[in-house]
């Protein structure tokens, strides 16, 4: 198994803690302990040292499961949706078979399957129709061998949310091939679109409390689809991590039963720096946006001649302003906004852009 850089992870590592404002980052502000605990219900974990269920905590997935519509579904517990998805992709695909991908976007999508042996067409994006999915390339690509289509919605970096209408018409492509759609959906219970999982026989859903719950370091997610499927997936569990763990379970159910103080956190976030990007927007021309309005994270276009490595690298450098570059996505003269953060830190972030670009490009 061979498997190219991973770009944008491996930028996050590189140069994230030098950022003073991270304008990139896709979790809303993460929350800490004092913001689930009082001193008295931490002893409630004293004893959850075990392996736990191993298929992750009974209570927990019926928790999970009022994030969706449907209840003929299984669910099973993963160390968040990155590895969800690894193990869907490792489970039911095999050399030979053939994927359907879209950039800009995740590299997992395209390159996990490439590594397993599978041929991967990557798709585009419309752009120049608010970054849509390409469903007429889509009917063109499909062919015999098609077992997989992967996406996110909202999408990373574009911010692509699925209609109910769009999900249909993906849906009337893949079933007559009996085709899974993966689906990353890390934003489920802040987003109200419908889950691919609800829809399709063959639809398969992975969340996790990374990006709504602002709960990126506990690495807990799941992964949801139809019994047949999640029972192949568990076998592959037993041979690389047994389970989440009671630990991680029971905070991960502490986070639920705070879910409607979190998810209000996580939206008055959201709209409070939507106002502040049109605001900025309007002030500084030289950027445009496509935005989705239940999406915090959107590619950020500029109209300068500079490669996104180089702007990204001297923005940092210079002014502590952080983004990853459209480049670790396919895509140039773009660069990724997360619009989960604290919003005083938001809005700094975006003015000190324009004064450095202002300061900057008068040297050149």
């Amino acid at each position: 198994m061979k498997l190219k850089d991973f770009y944008c992870e491996q930028w996050m590592t590189a140069y994230e803690k030098e950022a003073v404002y991270n304008m990139t980052d896709t979790s809303f502000s993460a929350l800490s302990f004092h913001d689930l605990f009082d001193s008295k219900s931490l002893e409630e974990f004293d004893p959850l040292l075990d392996y736990g269920e191993i298929t992750g905590d009974r209570g927990l997935k019926k928790e999970i499961e009022r994030l969706y519509t449907t209840n003929d579904r299984a669910l099973t517990f993963c160390h968040g949706a990155l590895e969800g998805n690894e193990h869907v992709m490792s489970t039911l695909l095999e050399p030979g078979d053939h994927v359907i991908a879209f950039r800009p976007g995740y590299q997992q999508f395209y390159e996990y399957p490439r590594s397993l042996g599978c041929t991967v067409d990557v798709l585009d994006y419309e752009e120049e129709n608010g970054w849509k999915l390409p469903f007429d390339a889509i009917e063109n690509t499909i062919c015999e061998k098609t077992k997989m289509i992967v996406l996110a919605s909202p999408a990373n970096p574009t911010g692509t949310t699925l209609t109910l209408k769009e999900w249909e018409r993906l849906i009337e492509l893949c079933k007559s091939h009996s085709i899974y759609i993966l689906c990353d959906e890390v934003y489920r219970g802040l987003m109200q679109t419908p889950s691919v999982s609800d829809l399709y026989e063959y639809g398969i859903s992975t969340g996790s409390l990374s990006k709504v719950y602002a709960l990126p370091g506990l690495r807990f997610g799941w992964i949801r689809a139809r019994e047949s499927v999640i029972d192949k997936i568990n076998i592959r569990r037993d041979y690389t991590f047994i389970s989440t763990g009671p630990l991680v379970d029971g905070l991960a159910k502490r986070a639920f039963g705070k879910k409607d103080w979190i998810l209000k956190r996580s939206w008055a976030l959201l709209a409070e720096n939507r106002k502040i990007l049109a605001e900025w927007l309007a002030f500084d021309p030289r950027f445009s946006i496509r935005l989705y309005e239940e999406s915090p994270v959107a590619f950020l276009k500029y109209d300068f001649d500079w490669l996104s490595k180089t702007f990204c690298l001297q923005a940092l450098k210079e002014a502590g302003i952080f983004f990853v570059p459209g480049s670790c996505f396919g895509c140039e003269y773009h660069v990724r906004l997360g619009l989960g953060r604290e919003s005083d830190s938001f809005k700094k972030g975006l003015y000190q852009l324009s004064h450095w670009l202002d300061e900057t490009l008068k040297k050149t």
